[in-house]
Order: C-alpha cells, then sequence, then structure tokens
C-alpha cells in the first residue's frame, strides 16, 4: 500500500444556500481530501496549518479517521484561516462573503520525516510556490503527482502556476478553469494543451455534470449520480480528488485503466459530501453506504446494445 501526503488547508467555513446557514463548521480543502482518501484505509497524512482556535475535537476526528497529522502546524497565538460564502438558487455559483487568510499568509509547509518517501502527493489547492515547495522536500520523486488548483491562481500567479503544472503527472480542474487556462472552448482541445504543459493525465470535474479523464488520446467520461437533494456542494471537488487519490493508494496502480476507476470512486464519494453541510456526511460516512452507491453507479453506466 502507498503513503498518500495530503497538501491543503484544514480551515472553518460558514456556508449559506437556499436551504440553511451555518456558522462556523469544519471545512478546508485537506480535511475533505483526507476524509475522502480515509475510506479506503490508507496510510495518509495532512500537512497544513491551524490557529490556536482550531479546536481539539477536530484534530482528533482526523486522527480517529486515521488520518496522520503530525504535518498540521499549530499557532497557538494565530486565527484559522476562515472562508464564508452564500450559494444561489442553481447551487452552481455562489459569492464569497468572507476569506480570512490568518496563519495561511505564512504558510511553509513542513512534510514529516516518515513520509518524506510518500510515492503519492495530493496538491490541494494552495498559492503553487506552495505547492512546489512540498515536492522539493521529497527525498525522490513520487510515484504519482496529483495537482489541484483554482482560477484565482490563474488570474494572480500564472507563471508559477504554469511552473507546478509543468512538475506534475494529474492535474484536476472544473471546466471553466480548464478553458481559462487554455483559451480553448472545447475540452478536447483544452485538455490537450494542459497535456503538453506537462501532466500525463487531466480530470475535468463538470459538478453535476460528471467528470472527464484525458490521457494521449484516449478520454474516459464518468456521470454525476441523480440525487434528489442538494443541501451544500462545498467540498465536493476536494472530495472528489481524495477519493480519487485514495483509490490509486490503496491499489497502488496508476494506469489509465486504473484511474477510471478511481474517477468513479471519486465521483461517487462527492455525491455524500454534497448531502450535508460541510463536512458532516463525509464524518459518518459508513463502508456499506459507498458499496450501494457504487453498484448504483454501474446500474446508471452499465447497458447492453446490438450494433447492427
Amino acid at each position: 500500500m502507498s503513503k498518500l501526503v495530503i497538501v491543503g488547508t484544514v480551515a472553518f467555513d460558514a456556508i449559506e444556500t437556499p436551504f440553511g446557514k451555518t456558522d462556523k463548521i469544519l471545512g478546508g480543502a485537506a480535511t475533505f481530501i483526507g476524509l475522502a482518501a480515509s475510506q479506503f484505509h490508507v496510510d495518509s497524512a495532512i500537512v497544513s496549518i491551524v490557529g490556536g482556535d482550531f479546536p481539539d475535537s477536530y484534530l482528533s476526528l482526523l486522527k480517529e479517521n486515521h488520518i496522520d497529522i503530525s504535518g498540521i502546524e499549530i499557532v497557538k497565538e494565530g486565527k484559522t484561516f476562515f472562508w464564508s460564502g452564500k450559494y444561489h438558487n442553481d447551487m452552481n455559483s455562489r459569492d464569497t462573503l468572507s476569506t480570512e487568510l490568518n496563519v495561511l499568509a505564512d504558510f511553509k509547509p513542513k512534510v514529516p520525516e516518515n513520509y518524506k518517501d510518500a510515492n503519492i502527493v495530493m496538491l490541494g489547492n494552495l498559492h503553487p510556490l506552495t505547492q512546489i515547495s512540498v515536492l522539493e522536500q521529497m527525498n525522490q520523486r513520487p510515484k504519482l503527482v496529483i495537482l489541484d488548483t483554482m482560477n484565482f491562481w490563474m488570474d494572480n500567479a500564472l507563471s508559477d502556476l504554469k511552473e507546478v503544472i509543468s512538475k506534475v503527472d494529474v492535474i484536476t480542474i472544473n471546466d471553466e478553469e480548464a478553458r481559462q487556462l487554455t483559451g480553448e472552448y472545447s475540452l478536447l482541445v483544452a485538455a490537450r494543451k494542459i497535456n503538453e504543459m506537462g501532466p500525463k493525465y487531466v480530470v475535468i470535474k463538470k459538478g453535476e455534470h460528471g467528470a472527464l479523464l484525458f490521457h494521449d488520446d484516449n478520454v474516459f467520461f464518468a456521470p454525476a449520480l441523480p440525487l434528489e437533494e442538494v443541501f451544500d456542494p462545498t467540498g465536493a471537488g476536494d472530495t472528489f480528488a481524495g477519493g480519487f487519490a485514495g483509490y490509486l493508494a490503496k491499489t497502488n496502480d496508476v494506469s489509465f485503466e486504473n484511474m477510471k476507476n478511481a474517477v468513479i470512486y471519486g465521483s461517487t464519494l462527492a455525491s455524500f459530501c454534497v448531502e450535508k453541510f460541510g463536512a458532516e456526511r463525509m464524518i459518518n460516512l459508513e463502508h456499506g453506504e459507498v458499496h450501494r452507491r457504487l453498484q448504483q453507479f454501474k446500474d446508471l453506466t452499465q447497458f447492453e446494445i446490438e450494433l447492427t
């Protein structure tokens, strides 16, 4: 089994959707990635930073899910990163109400010594130079490096972003970001251009419309599972990435064929994430539930047809 290093935010979120609103709750990219990956019982560690206001109960929760937290720096006199947002009625668009970097502003990640030999690294959404600093700490180049990023870095740190993109094997971004990064509307052309930047594999997330996986001339599409209720999309993309990375770490197989399975697992776990506010659904998620939903996915996508 592989070791998995997860780099990203462990944070507070305050969320408002058409279904209600929350006060400060547990959030952050690394939190969602870690909880999703924990479904596979892999040897994983989170590298992040929090303030003295971050509850011990949240750290214990991560440990209870078999996530190593020795790489989470605690700045006793500091405050934890905080994000607040409000979703529109379509649940696909949102307004950021507040972003407080707090301790994240001076974050210099430190990979624990016993994880510097990890063969899979999941670089959650952070400044590209922060992501690069993690790769530079590894004892050798990992077997697989997965990058998640967003349009903010395309607007504000494009040259640094292109540098980290050149160093990774897989990039996961949404369709809007893929178009912005490449200037191409066709996702096929956009994926090809991103492939030329360095990554062997490109995953383009399309929210409620599923996800696409590209490798050379090969394309794989996984739909999103139709859901009766979507309460909160926050963290769904990170949960997808965590399921994707966790499955690959569990199977220790980074072939295109196995990445198809990883995309399905990622999509399945993301479908749970949106059912409750924040990380609540992922915290209490049981293996049997995942298995049943995977069967739903299989029934949804498999069919026999006679070609005439």
